[in-house]
């Protein structure tokens, strides 16, 4: 059983829901990426979702492009995120950490590689935007085979077809987005969401973990009601983009500590 699947049983076992945070590796600082891994688990986190920059996302809004620009000015390289997993796993060897990000990366480093690699560092997870799950069963099995979950995204278009694609490929839990649209955006259809979850349910014996749109407390908690975890990320790279750096740690964990105590509530 792998960090995550544990992690999921723990929760459903405490009758408690997921909160699965996102930062992108490398913003607003190198040197500060250890530091707000550690605030995210303080403040409450269950699973944190570690996002590799990219140039060229297609499924990022402006903040968290903005936060990949800032971090592939100051030289971010996957090789670095991994390096900073590593030094994270030193204090923390319970908490899932997952790699969200773009293919190109991955296909430059080589696949074998990356999974030998990211194994070492301690990485759980990989959620990789643009490997559909029709074209990467090989990479799916590589991942499970280097101890290590497949994770992919949802969205309320997904068809029967390809939620079932998806559930034959994927481990650990499943990325609902919310919404049409990307990161960031505003809207968010609770009734879309309480349509959709019981759907993939029948298809997906998975952990379903619902994003995009999740700003603050109160449409954490309305999703928590809904999905067994809830996903935040633009609204998490907004604060630190806004919040002088040596004050980002200890807000990220305020941040992070009044999402849990609402999902908790």
């Amino acid at each position: 059983m792998s960090r995550i699947q544990k992690t999921f049983a723990a929760l459903t076992a405490q009758n408690k829901k997921g909160l699965v945070p996102f930062i992108t590796a490398g913003d607003p600082a190198p040197a500060l990426t250890v530091d707000l891994m550690h605030a995210l688990v303080a403040g409450g986190a269950d699973v944190i979702e570690l996002g590799v920059p990219f140039s060229d996302p297609m499924a990022d809004g402006p903040v968290i492009q903005r936060a990949s620009e800032r971090a592939l000015v100051q030289g971010v390289t996957l090789v670095h995120v991994l390096e900073w997993v590593t030094e994270f796993r030193k204090t923390d060897n319970e908490t899932p950490v997952v790699l969200m990000g773009y293919a190109n990366p991955i296909e430059r480093m080589g696949s074998e590689k990356f999974a030998a690699d990211a194994r070492a560092a301690g990485v759980d997870g990989v959620l990789i935007v643009d490997y559909p799950p029709e074209e990467c069963e090989a990479f799916a099995a590589l991942m499970r085979a280097n101890g290590m979950d497949p994770i992919f995204l949802l969205a309320p278009t997904s068809t029967d077809e390809r939620i079932e694609a998806v559930a034959r490929v994927a481990s650990g839990y499943l990325y609902y987005v919310s919404l049409r649209g990307v990161t960031g955006s505003a809207a968010l259809d609770l009734d879309s969401v309480a349509q959709r979850i019981p759907l993939i349910k029948r298809h997906a014996n998975l952990p379903v973990g619902v994003g995009f749109g999740i700003r603050d407390a109160q449409s954490a908690r309305a999703i928590g009601e809904l999905a067994d975890a809830v996903v935040i990320g633009s609204r998490i790279v907004q604060l630190l983009e806004d919040t002088p750096r040596e004050q980002a740690v200890e807000a990220l964990r305020a941040f992070i500590a009044e999402i849990r105590e609402a999902l908790d509530r």
